[in-house]
């Protein structure tokens, strides 16, 4: 896989929830981290998503905030 983002988190699949047009994927980061994205159910039948199935989170943003109480 060659990508110009930055910041590729690989992950495993946890779980996928198809819906009628977005499917909502949760990714595994590491024990008790997951991230949870929603993606174009033609995108995740392309991708051939699976629970067990090894991905990578992508993320491309231009800003990050960071908060705290």
């Amino acid at each position: 896989m060659k990508i110009s983002a930055r910041n590729a988190l690989k992950s495993t699949v946890k779980k996928v929830v198809p819906g009628s047009v977005n499917t909502e994927v949760t990714l595994e980061l590491a024990p008790g981290v997951e991230v949870t994205a929603i993606i174009t159910k033609a995108s995740a039948d392309n991708l051939q998503l699976a629970e067990g199935k090894e991905a990578y989170a992508v993320v491309k943003a231009t800003d990050v905030m960071i908060a705290v109480d």
